[in-house]
């Protein structure tokens, strides 16, 4: 067994070559991946030597999607946590490997898909990927990829023409915060909502051409369709200028709604406010009680002793509240107060699987099987 630093794939080679010369069940090589790309080598090595005796993955955050990996590559073993709690920087829990990725089952890959953010541990997002997957017999895997650089991650990941030579090329991204809008300055092509927007929550490779595409409008539109609300004319506040917010209010604005867009930061509210030509107002102004439907496109609500984002007692009576943060488990804070009082909620998990539809067909040409989808992200007792 060895642990160090990311020594690349002639250091890792040279490594395994001296460990090699004592007989053993089992070698194991775990280096540490601290920048992006620190962690490929790992996958190189497996695929250089075919050996079925060599577990050989990255240690890390941004490591952990190697340890999904490795074992299609000849890895015997894979390393999890009995509970939450990691034993190791990256490492997944035994129960998350087996319902979010399918182990100890070895289906064939032949394309690498997955969600780049900062932080990505927290998302169903390869939960219902991988789990439609498996039920339409797709030969991929949906894979978790946190970095703290978007640039990097692309350049010396995405683009990495190792992956690509062993057979396990990057061929799709959801981009989560706060790369949205980061995630445009490398696509070839762009849909109009994502310029209108100025931020992509997609990327797919599509002969030969990243296309950017923003599917989080469709989050926050089919909910409220599929409860039969009328968009049109509704006042609706979003609170949240970043690129969830913009991509809540242009599909919104687009679907007939009259947009509010509120932001703790007046600046850079107005500025978005005034490229997707909806009024602004700082959210210190916000009154729930002027509103049909609000909206919370920021950050708020997956911590505990998080502030909520607006006052749910000034909701007006049959109000709608969508809240784009979601936990695994149970409704946020949010929304909780927000339906004792009689409103609607709608769960940041129900807005995840609508905007995984779009994303789930550009990157495998294929519907996305919504029942499943729903059981996946736990939304069974949900209308």
């Amino acid at each position: 067994s060895w642990h160090g630093p990311a020594p690349g794939l002639d250091g890792l080679t040279a490594t395994f070559e001296k460990m090699a010369a004592f007989p053993a069940a089992l070698y194991k090589l775990v280096p540490t991946a601290v920048q992006p790309g620190d962690e490929v080598p790992a996958l190189l090595l497996l695929a250089s030597l075919g050996r079925r005796d060599v577990a050989c993955f990255a240690v890390g955050p941004g490591g952990a999607w190697t340890r999904l990996v490795a074992p299609r590559l000849g890895a015997p073993v894979v390393y999890g946590s009995l509970g939450e709690v990691a034993g190791a920087p990256g490492q997944i829990s035994i129960a998350r490997l087996r319902r979010d990725y399918g182990l100890p089952e070895l289906p064939p890959i032949e394309a690498l898909f997955g969600i780049v953010g900062n932080p990505v541990t927290h998302s169903l997002s390869p939960r219902i990927h991988n789990t439609a997957y498996r039920t339409l017999g797709i030969p991929a895997v949906y894979l978790p990829f946190h970095t703290d650089s978007f640039g990097d991650f692309w350049l010396e990941v995405v683009e990495n023409a190792g992956l690509e030579a062993i057979g396990l090329p990057v061929r799709g991204l959801s981009v989560t915060a706060p790369f949205k809008e980061s995630a445009l300055a490398v696509a070839g092509a762009e849909s109009p909502i994502v310029s209108l927007i100025g931020a992509a929550n997609t990327l797919v490779w599509n002969q030969g051409v990243w296309e950017a595409e923003a599917t989080d409008p469709d989050g926050v539109v089919l909910p409220l369709r599929d409860r039969g609300i009328d968009i049109t004319h509704l006042e609706a506040a979003v609170v949240g200028a970043g690129g969830a917010g913009r991509s809540a209010a242009a599909g919104l604005d687009r679907a007939g709604a009259r947009v509010t867009l509120f932001n703790r930061d007046p600046r850079r509210g107005r500025s978005s406010a005034d490229h997707l030509k909806v009024p602004f107002r700082p959210l210190a102004e916000l009154d729930p009680s002027q509103f049909d439907l609000l909206v919370n496109a920021t950050s708020l609500g997956r911590g505990e002793d998080d502030p909520l984002p607006f006052d749910v007692e000034r909701l007006r009576p049959g109000a709608v509240v969508i809240d784009l943060v979601y936990l695994l488990d149970r409704p946020t804070r949010l929304l909780a107060e927000a339906a004792a009082r009689g409103a609607v909620a709608i769960d940041g998990r129900e807005v995840l699987v609508d905007q995984a539809r779009g994303q789930f067909r550009m990157m495998t040409g294929r519907d996305l099987p919504l029942n499943l989808a729903r059981r996946a992200a736990g939304l069974e007792d949900l209308p």
